[in-house]
């Protein structure tokens, strides 16, 4: 979502410019790849970059690519085969072992639902999103009908192009969109009309949120790595004079009062991480609970384990007995056992178990891991 928001911002500028751009997308992989579909870049006409296709190798001959695309306003489709030993006759050394396909779009700034503008609706709110992009493997320099599609909740977003594909097209796309949601999966389809054409499938859910509760030296470094990543972050505390948008200039929003207050004024939704950082038991105890029950993923709490064990025979005390699911949410002490002992490997660790959490992952070595780092099933992407 970082990169979204990143391509979304200098769309915006390269308008203010007059510059015309072009979005790269990856849109299919077959092996091994640094990015997986879904991977984005902004190439403005002057050779400015914003996003990434590839770890940096592919980047320089996708410019030039991007730059054809924007000076023809014809997109067309470009494939990398790292398989081949003499890779180098891309002028880049990959050793990926891997076929990338991305496709090239201009941006006409005059078609409604242009790429960028569904982009721009992915951000628009926390509900998860869907993007359709048609592509074709097999005629790639021919005009592609690229990203035309965007599936909000009950609602179809569709460009110009979308309406000059076939019927039977669109009514696989909106099916397919629907599944997506559902199973908070991206895939990728061909289509069984005769036709060449794949169907990209991206499900695009919101940025994590982080409803950070503490405002001491030791949650700078919190907000720093959640940033980086483009997270969302709220954070409250008790102490005025601690929760200050110039102790946390990276925070979307900084709120101070009683927890009871505070509470009034967030939403934790199923993307949300909730982390307890304030070093004061009532405070903690009070946040755990105006939050229940809990409808959201992850729950940290600072401290040693009898902190919270003490927190849960309060919560007891207060008519709350927590069940088997509300205790699988809830990490104290959380964090990830790397040998942290500093704030910032501590906040690392921290933001490391809530990323596998919400991806649903578990934390292993990669080399422990059985087949490929990005394990995909049937027809099926992972996020």
């Amino acid at each position: 979502m970082k990169e979204i928001k990143e391509i979304i911002k200098a769309y915006a500028r390269s308008r203010k410019t007059g510059e015309k751009v072009a979005l790269a997308t990856v849109v299919q992989v077959d092996g091994s790849s640094y990015r997986r579909p879904g991977a984005r870049m902004l190439v403005t006409e002057n050779g400015q970059l914003t996003g990434a296709i590839s770890g940096g190798c592919l980047e320089g001959d996708a410019l030039k690519k991007a730059q054809l695309v924007i000076f023809k306003k014809k997109s067309m489709l470009v494939t990398y085969d790292t398989t081949d030993e003499d890779d180098a006759k891309f002028g880049v050394g990959l050793g990926c072992n891997g076929i990338i396909h991305i496709l090239m779009e201009p941006i006409d700034e005059e078609q409604e639902n242009n790429p960028i503008d569904l982009l721009q609706q992915c951000v628009n709110d926390r509900n998860d999103k869907v993007l359709v992009t048609f592509y074709d493997v097999k005629n790639k320099r021919s005009s592609q009908i690229g990203t035309c599609l965007l599936y909000n909740k009950e609602e179809y977003f569709p460009n110009l192009n979308f309406n000059h594909i076939g019927q039977s097209a669109q009514t696989f796309a909106r099916e397919k969109s629907q599944e997506a949601i559902a199973t908070g999966k991206s895939t990728i389809w061909p289509l069984s009309d005769g036709s060449n054409l794949h169907a990209f499938v991206e499900f695009v859910p919101a940025a994590i949120k982080l409803l950070i509760f503490g405002a001491g030296n030791d949650v700078q470094p919190l907000t720093q790595l959640a940033a980086v990543l483009g997270w969302e972050m709220t954070l409250a505390d008790g102490r005025s004079d601690h929760a200050t948008t110039d102790r946390f200039p990276l925070a979307d929003q900084v709120l101070s009062g009683k927890a009871i207050d505070i509470l009034s004024q967030i939403h934790a939704d199923r993307r949300t991480a909730v982390v307890l950082m304030t070093h004061n038991f009532n405070y903690d105890l009070e946040v755990m609970l105006g939050l229940y029950p809990y409808q959201f993923p992850y729950l940290g709490v600072l401290g040693p384990r009898k902190k919270l064990e003490k927190l849960v025979e309060n919560l007891s005390l207060s008519g709350i007995d927590l069940n088997e699911e509300d205790q699988k949410v809830i990490f104290g002490p959380m964090g990830l056992n790397i040998g942290a002992e500093s704030p910032e490997e501590i906040a690392l660790s921290i933001i490391a178990e809530i990323k596998t959490v919400i991806s649903g992952h578990n934390p292993v070595h990669l080399k422990a891991k059985k087949g490929p780092i990005h394990a995909d099933e049937k027809g099926s992407l992972e996020p």
